[in-house]
């Protein structure tokens, strides 16, 4: 992860807990590790399988509108001379339904690629979904999350897709 991204995020995180804390400003959010697998087409040679982390943190302000939260996504994919970083943030909807908890959301934000030596910085849109399964342990769940990923490089259209799985903390 680059040197801004990281901290980016250590800002992020700063900014947030706080909040968390007193509870006024954030009613709600949840924390998502885990690990991504995903491949990309076009730019980057063809149908090139990459594996890599997932991180988002996701709050939820708004006490009339429950199913309503924005997202901030981050994660990092590799392969045998290919990396490639995405950090994008937008809005989430979400409805739970027992133990489960199933979620779309449209982001939008910055990806930086390097392959063969070169690095490309395009923006990019990232839509996904996925399912949250709610633990035994309090306040954890386990969440399978699929996405699509747009970006433009050298002028020619990229598409990406990526499958994670991970651990959810919900505060």
């Amino acid at each position: 992860m680059s040197k801004t991204a990281t901290v980016v995020l250590a800002l992020l995180m700063v900014s947030i807990f706080p909040a968390v804390a007193k509870a006024q400003i954030i009613q709600s959010g949840n924390v998502y590790l885990g690990v991504a697998y995903a491949e990309s087409d076009d730019v980057i040679p063809p149908r090139l399988a990459m594996r890599g982390f997932v991180g988002s943190v996701e709050v939820k302000p708004f006490i009339r509108f429950p199913h309503l939260g924005f997202v901030l996504d981050g994660a990092g994919v590799f392969t045998s001379g290919v990396q490639q970083y995405n950090l994008v943030i937008g809005p989430r909807l979400s409805k739970n339904y027992g133990k489960w908890r199933i979620f779309a959301q449209a982001t939008a934000g910055y990806q930086q690629a390097t392959t063969g030596g070169e690095t490309f910085h395009p923006l990019i849109e990232d839509g996904g979904a996925g399912i949250d399964r709610r633990l035994p342990f309090k306040r954890f769940a386990w969440r399978l999350q699929g996405d699509y990923i747009h970006s433009h490089m050298l002028e020619a259209s990229q598409n990406d897709f990526r499958l994670s799985t991970g651990l959810v903390w919900r505060f």
